[in-house]
């Protein structure tokens, strides 16, 4: 598509033969305003994509749109474009700065950043002011650009409307709003924000909501701030990304970061991102690519405006090559020649993965979108692709094999191959040639050419199932004067002991950490240069004293960790050539007896099973028998408890006798016959312990059991109570007030 100048108009005109949207069947113009017709042949515009065709119709001037776009598709212009006659009117360029005339709304502050710069260069020939509102930035700048003025003002949700409620953004004279990424703002969270930023804007203003989908949500939003708005679907929706090819591979359970690892090298893409669903596998990775050598960033939530920042310019400017990041993190961001995606997690929803593919195959560039499939997750990955109406090549993860080839068509395809030497370098290269010979010239060179980079791992069948552990055979038992007390653990003394000894952790077999001391079996065949390696001293790293036994040592059966699992469960054991007396993880002469094999579930015939005791193998013991009540011994000898406390009719504060008689003394027992309280000693059945100092452990006179609830004195057991202590003191006598 090609642009010309016509004679009698003053703006440049896109001329297009056959427009994507709408469909017409004659020649039709695009006039677009001469500054921004400049600032695109400037950027290396020769043509416009089908969204910003058709949101540039000057039949939909001033009208709310509700556009969805494949991503990379060019929406950020698409929508500067689109808004061009609403803030510039008649006018090419703007005129001095005041309250803004423009707002966009962007999910993230890496996206809002890369609008601004988008627009930037696109109103800089109309001489726009841009000014941005996004979370991370110093408020206080924030505030003083908006005093000094702004056309256009690019901000993120929560932070425009912080400056709403703080007066310091007048959005009185605003005539265009833009949501870009509106599906993703609502899935945030930003609902309520973004109503609230809606409401508080003129009534009579241009409202574009731009997004790769319109779920029901969108279009119930469009529906309530929108004046019927005009819906826009390009033809390239109907194929999502087809610019992208989709590969899914299938990985064992346990290779998925090692098939990630595999991906990035057999592309060697210049640019590659690499998706997460958690900010905890995003440091995993990030840990495991940077320690493989891989140039490595990541870009996740919990980063600060300024480290995601560094992050996004160091794959801008090639100083990294991988970026693992989450899904909202890098949401919209535009990343140069970025043409591979790798999902390290399968997304939990076909609209994330379009936006995660996106990210590659933009401004019609090819690209690669990779998803690592393990076994669990097939069924998850066919539901996506077909959500997502994508169709995608199955294939396993590239083997080491593959990569080798990979990495040697790589190497004679380099240009350096039929470049003549320059004269500053003939006199080194005549040394080569006359020194070595071409073989080892060649050698040379192959082994240079593969130290840059990180060797491919070695991958399991898809299928294959993990092989059952061999028997560790002979072995020889060390002990180490290091226990639990000192802090020992099998993590910190394994390397410890491949360092000194020389040895792998594939020669170390059980490590059983005791309260004072630890033990190390190490296969038989490198005891010898174990003992060498070690030498006379016999010393750790750390110091600690490792002392060759004779014998396998006698640890109690039961937990790995050497504690004990009761009484009569701790004796020898197993003992023998590479076996010790903790857990061996496998119990060897097939299930126990009377094991779950043997019995009905739930309830069924147990007469022909074993006590609970009873284990083949030896490593239990029956269970002692339980002792009568009577043979048990007690925990603490102490005075016999007192009585269990009741409810009576006493006096509620009765003097001591030796006092002498008050005015109270004379007054009517009917008073004191009131009020019915727990008193210890008061009933026959006994007294209370609680009350009276008594000790758990003490003998009871009274009846066995817990002490009564107190409850309600009218209750119906407390006045049975009540009758059955009278009773038990002769009739319905009242007890007798002490007298002076």
């Amino acid at each position: 598509m090609a642009y010309t100048r016509p004679i009698a108009a003053g703006a440049l005109a896109f001329r297009a033969a056959d427009l994507v949207w709408p469909p017409a069947p004659i020649e039709k113009q695009i006039i677009l305003k001469q500054t921004l017709a400049l600032a695109l042949e400037r950027r290396g515009y020769s043509s416009l994509t089908p969204v910003q065709e058709a949101v540039s119709d000057p039949a939909l001037a001033g009208v709310d749109l509700l556009v969805s776009a494949q991503t990379g598709s060019g929406k950020t212009v698409g929508f500067g474009l689109a808004i061009a006659d609403t803030i510039l009117g008649a006018e090419d360029k703007f005129a001095p700065a005041a309250t803004p005339l423009a707002l966009v709304i962007a999910p993230t502050r890496e996206l809002a950043m890369q609008v601004k710069r988008e627009l930037a260069w696109l109103y800089g020939e109309a001489g726009a002011v841009m000014a941005s509102c996004v979370g991370g930035m110093d408020m206080r700048d924030e505030r003083r650009a908006l005093d000094r003025g702004a056309h256009i003002v690019v901000a993120t949700p929560g932070r425009l409307r912080d400056h709403i409620m703080r007066g310091s953004i007048d959005l009185s004279d605003l005539r265009a709003v833009v949501l870009d990424e509106a599906d993703e703002m609502l899935d945030l969270g930003f609902r309520e924000d973004l109503e609230f930023i809606l409401g508080e804007s003129p009534d009579e203003r241009q409202t574009l909501l731009f997004s790769a989908t319109v779920p029901p949500a969108i279009a119930g939003l469009a529906k309530s701030y929108q004046r019927d708005a005009q819906r826009i679907s390009t033809v390239a929706e109907k194929s999502q990304h087809s610019d992208i090819e989709y590969q899914a591979m299938s990985v064992a359970a346990r290779d998925d970061e090692n098939a990630i690892i595999n991906v990035l090298r057999y592309f060697e893409s210049p640019n590659a991102i690499v998706f997460c669903n958690t900010r905890a596998m995003v440091n995993r990775l990030l840990s495991r690519l940077s320690n493989r050598g891989f140039s490595v960033v990541a870009l996740s939530g919990e980063l600060s405006q300024a480290e995601r920042s560094h992050a996004l310019q160091a794959m801008r400017d090639g100083r990294a090559r991988v970026c693992v990041a989450t899904d909202v993190a890098a949401r919209g961001i535009d990343l140069p020649n970025l043409d591979l995606v790798v999902h390290a997690e399968l997304p939990n929803s076909h609209e994330t993965l379009l936006h995660r593919s996106g990210r590659t195959g933009r401004a019609g560039r090819k690209g690669v979108s990779a998803l690592v499939v393990p076994p669990k997750s097939t069924r998850k990955a066919e539901r996506l692709l077909k959500m997502a109406k994508l169709t995608a090549t199955w294939d396993t993860a590239p083997s080491a094999e593959m990569i080798k080839e990979r990495d040697g068509e790589r190497m004679l395809a380099d240009p350096a191959w039929s470049e003549a030497p320059a004269a500053s370098e003939e006199p080194m290269v005549a040394k080569l040639a006359e020194e070595f010979s071409s073989q080892q010239l060649a050698a040379a060179y192959l082994r240079l050419w593969n130290a840059g980079r990180s060797a491919p791992e070695e991958l399991s069948a898809a299928n294959a199932k993990p092989e059952p552990r061999a028997p560790f055979g002979p072995s020889t038992w060390f002990s180490l004067d290091t226990g639990r007390d000192k802090g020992a653990d099998p993590r910190r003394l394994l390397p410890m002991l491949c360092r000194a000894g020389d040895i792998t952790k594939s020669d170390i077999g059980a490590i059983r950490i005791q309260q004072d001391e630890s033990f190390a079996e190490i296969r038989e065949a490198q005891v010898a240069g174990f003992l060498k390696s070690m030498g006379s001293e016999m010393v750790l790293d750390d110091g600690t004293k490792v002392t060759q036994l004779a014998s396998p040592p006698n640890l109690p059966a039961g937990r790995p960790g050497g504690r004990p699992s009761g009484p009569g469960k701790s004796g020898p054991g197993k003992s023998g050539p590479g076996k010790s007396g903790g857990y061996q993880g496998k119990r060897e002469g097939g299930p126990r007896e009377g094991g779950y094999k043997d019995k009905k579930p739930y309830g069924g015939d147990k007469g022909g099973d074993k006590p609970r005791g009873e284990r083949s193998g030896g490593d239990r013991f029956e269970r002692p028998e339980r002792k009568e009540r009577s043979e048990r011994p007690r925990h603490k000898a102490a005075a016999p408890r007192e009585p269990n406390a009741v409810v009576s009719e006493v006096s509620p504060r009765s003097k001591p006798a030796a006092k002498p008689a008050t005015k109270q003394a004379a007054k009517p027992a009917a008073k004191a016959e009131s009020k019915p309280s727990y008193r210890a000693g008061a009933g026959d059945p006994g007294k209370s312990w609680r009350k009276e100092g008594g000790k758990p452990g003490a003998k009871r006179s009274g009846p066995k059991g817990p002490p009564p609830p107190k409850g309600k004195a009218s209750s119906k057991k407390n006045r049975a109570r009540t009758a059955e202590a009278k009773a038990a003191k002769g009739g319905g006598a009242k007890p007798r007030r002490p007298k002076a």
